[in-house]
C-alpha cells in the first residue's frame, strides 16, 4: 500500500474549495439550452490560449464532434488574493470519444511535483513547484495562467490538452441557487462546516436531500470526517454531477439562461466552441455514456525546501499516460504491460 503523509494545516474560516463536480456541472450548464443559449454563454466565457487552433503536441487540429479530445478542467481559488493570481487547486483531465461515448476523468493532485522551465517563466520562478502554482506563475509573469497550466499538464502526462475550462468557485453557490437547488440521494450521514460561516454545521442525513448552493458546496468538498473513508469525496462528486446535470437539462432552466449567462461570464473561462459544448451535452445526457476514473498513485514527501509535494509513483504515472493516450486514440508504447481499467 502506498504510504501517505498527512499534513496538519491550520484551520481557516474560508477553506480552499476543490470541486470536481462544479467544473463538469458548469460546462454542462453552458450546453443545456440548445445552440442559441450555448452561443450566448460562449460569448460571455470564451478566452483563447494564444497558441492557434491546436496543441503543439497535435499534428492537426481535432474536432470534438468527430475526434477524441481532451479537456483540462481547472478550479481556481482566488478569494485570498482578491481575485488576482489565484491557484488552480482542482485539475481534472477529461477525455471524450464521441464515437464510443466513452469518457475518462483523471484527477491531478494539486501538490504534484513538476518542473517549470525558465523558457516559460522568468529565471527566478523556474524550477520545482507544486502543479497548482503553474496558474499563479503564468499570471504573474504574463505568460498566461491557463496557458502555463495546460502546458505543464501536457508535460506531466505527455498528451495534448485540446481544450480547457476554468471556473472560479465563487459562482458555484449562486449557480445551484439559480437552479432552485439540486436533489441528491445521500448514502451515509455526516456533517460539514459551511464555507460561508465557519461556525455553522450543515447536517446531511441518509436519504434524498434537496441542497441549496451552500449545502451542495459542503456536500462535495467534505474530506476530513470519518465517513469519508466509506463515502469518499469522489463518489459524492459523481453523485452531484449526475443530479446537477438532470436539473441543468430540465426545461425550467431555459428560462434562467440570462441569469446563468451573467454568473458564468464572471466565473468561467473556456476555449470550447458552441459546437463542442453541444457535443459535451450530448455525451453527458446519453444513457450510453460510460465514465472511467483514472488515478495517479504516489506519496507525499518533504523535499529539501521543507515543503511537502505529491511525488507520483513512476509505474502508476506511466500507466495513466498509456490509458490516456489510448482514450485519445494516440500511439501507445508497447514495451510495458499494464492492466487496462478502460475496457
Amino acid at each position: 500500500m502506498t504510504k501517505r503523509i498527512i499534513r496538519v494545516r491550520r484551520r481557516k474560516k474560508k477553506k480552499k474549495i476543490r470541486l470536481i463536480a462544479a467544473l463538469l456541472f458548469l460546462i454542462t450548464l453552458m450546453a443545456g439550452g440548445g445552440f442559441y443559449y450555448v452561443t450566448q454563454v460562449y460569448t460571455a466565457a470564451f478566452e483563447g490560449l494564444d497558441r492557434g487552433d491546436k496543441s503543439d503536441l497535435r499534428e492537426e487540429a481535432v474536432d470534438a464532434q468527430e475526434d477524441p479530445i481532451s479537456i483540462l478542467l481547472m478550479g481556481v481559488e482566488d478569494y485570498s488574493t482578491d481575485g488576482q493570481a489565484g491557484r488552480a487547486d482542482t485539475q481534472i483531465v477529461l477525455t471524450l470519444d464521441p464515437d464510443t461515448n466513452k469518457m475518462t476523468m483523471t484527477s491531478i493532485p494539486r501538490d504534484t511535483l513538476v518542473d517549470i522551465p525558465a523558457s516559460k517563466v522568468r529565471q527566478k520562478y523556474a524550477g520545482s513547484h507544486k502543479i497548482n502554482a503553474a496558474y499563479t506563475l503564468g499570471e504573474v509573469t504574463g505568460y498566461g495562467a491557463e496557458k502555463l497550466t495546460v502546458e505543464t499538464v501536457e508535460d506531466l502526462l505527455e498528451i495534448p490538452i485540446d481544450k480547457y475550462a476554468t471556473v472560479n468557485f465563487d459562482g458555484f453557490i449562486e449557480i445551484v441557487d439559480l437552479l432552485g437547488g439540486v436533489t441528491v440521494d445521500v448514502k451515509e450521514s455526516f456533517w460539514e462546516r459551511s464555507s460561508i460561516d465557519y461556525y455553522k454545521k450543515i447536517e446531511f442525513e441518509k436519504g434524498p436531500m434537496k441542497m441549496d448552493g451552500e449545502e451542495a458546496l459542503a456536500f462535495v468538498r467534505m474530506r476530513k470526517r470519518d465517513v469519508a473513508v466509506s463515502y469518499p469525496r469522489d463518489e459524492r462528486q459523481r453523485q452531484f454531477i449526475k443530479a446537477g446535470i438532470d436539473e441543468a437539462l430540465s426545461p425550467g432552466t431555459l428560462f434562467k439562461i440570462g441569469e446563468m449567462k451573467d454568473v458564468i461570464g464572471k466565473n468561467v473561462s473556456t476555449n470550447l466552441t458552441p459546437g463542442e459544448m453541444l457535443s459535451l451535452r450530448k455525451a453527458f445526457s446519453s444513457d450510453r455514456t460510460s465514465v472511467d476514473t483514472l488515478e495517479i498513485d504516489g506519496e507525499n514527501k518533504r523535499l529539501n525546501d521543507g515543503l511537502y509535494y505529491f511525488v507520483p509513483d513512476e509505474e502508476s504515472l506511466e500507466e495513466t499516460k498509456r490509458n490516456l493516450k489510448k482514450s485519445l486514440d494516440l500511439p501507445v508504447p508497447e514495451d510495458k504491460t499494464y492492466e487496462d481499467p478502460i475496457n
